[in-house]
């Protein structure tokens, strides 16, 4: 196996029982670090410190990873215009805020037989909100609802 030694020297190639006694003598662990390299690298390490400063690099990026929340907005294709201007008010207000909004069309019984009422209805919504957001995932329908992702202008 090749051997790395406390000071992060490359020792070479030498065989297991002595790697052992030189992580024995230098009181440290012996620490496979490429299993599948030919041959095999080990690490002479305090295994301890080394999985603690491991936990603390991945903690650390997780405290850094912003979580992106999707805010709904759920219509009809009879929805009247007062009621579809409020859901943008409120789609304006979360996108300047850098949530992400998903937006809705819902049919029930025959309305499912005019999905462009919807598709209209999302294009005001898309036209309204130009200024604001872009539309990351284009109007699809998904059984019995039409949905469309819109995320905030950078």
């Amino acid at each position: 196996m090749r051997l790395v030694d406390e000071t992060g020297t490359n020792v070479g190639v030498v065989t297991l029982e002595e790697a052992r006694e030189r992580a024995e003598k230098a009181n440290l662990d012996l620490v496979e670090v490429a299993p599948n390299a030919r041959p095999p690298v080990c690490r002479i390490m305090d295994y301890g410190k080394f999985s603690y400063e491991r936990d603390k690099k991945e903690r650390e990026a997780r405290k850094n990873q912003k979580q992106v929340d999707i805010k709904t907005i759920q219509l009809r294709p009879g929805t009247a215009d007062f009621h579809r201007d409020i859901n943008v008010r409120k789609a304006e207000r979360w996108l300047s805020k850098g949530k992400k909004v998903k937006v809705v069309f819902r049919f029930r019984s025959r309305e499912i037989h005019y999905p462009e009422i919807a598709r209209e209805g999302m294009e005001r919504i898309i036209e309204d909100l130009s200024e604001l957001a872009v539309v990351e995932q284009q109007p699809t329908m998904e059984g019995w609802s039409m949905t469309m992702m819109l995320a905030p202008n950078k």
